[in-house]
């Protein structure tokens, strides 16, 4: 029994990633984990009217063998039975550790260069901010950095939600999440 407590303290101790993926975080100055999620980064349409500004993000200590970014931002709260896609980012270049405010303007000049945004739930390619229905509960809003083993996905601007999930998953040396959150009365 000793034994079995010593290979797994072993693996745990040098097995590589593991410290790297445990330190690897997501953060932005305008949206705190756990905090209401602000006007300038709300949907503009559905019945909200906030400015629809992506947040500007920043991660850390992404692993070293890392080949390339995505980030998501996903709603598990929205009456859709699936949740909703509100923005969805990938083929980052692995120096590019930040993302700036309005980087999410799908033909805007502060994307990345050589990345791809695709398809959101709302019909388009780009950020779509918070905008529940009326009279939910706040929704949470998912932001997550993904660092990745591939230097590209093999994937278009059409690419949905779930398709690119897929291979975000499949793909994924590590991952980096915080919460916002907004509701409307």
């Amino acid at each position: 029994m000793r034994w079995i407590w010593s290979i797994g303290l072993f693996a745990i101790a040098f097995l590589p990633g593991i410290s790297a993926a445990a330190d690897f975080q997501l953060t932005s100055p305008t949206v705190k984990n756990k905090g209401t999620i602000g006007k300038a980064h709300v949907f503009n349409g559905f019945g909200c009217s906030g400015d629809n500004v992506s947040p500007e993000l920043r991660w850390t200590n992404a692993p070293k063998d890392t080949k390339s970014f995505a980030v998501t931002v996903y709603d598990p709260d929205a009456p859709t039975g699936s949740g909703w896609w509100h923005w969805i980012v990938f083929n980052i270049p692995p120096d590019i550790t930040a993302l700036a405010a309005d980087a999410g303007k799908a033909d805007g000049p502060d994307a990345p260069q050589f990345s791809i945004q695709s398809m959101t739930d709302f019909g388009r390619s780009g950020y779509g901010g918070p905008c529940p229905p009326p009279g939910h509960k706040p929704h949470r809003y998912i932001f997550t950095v993904f660092a990745l083993k591939v230097d590209q996905l093999p994937l278009t601007p059409e690419a949905s939600g779930a398709m690119v999930g897929y291979y975000l998953n499949q793909n994924a040396l590590a991952k980096a999440s915080f919460t916002g959150l907004y509701g409307r009365k």
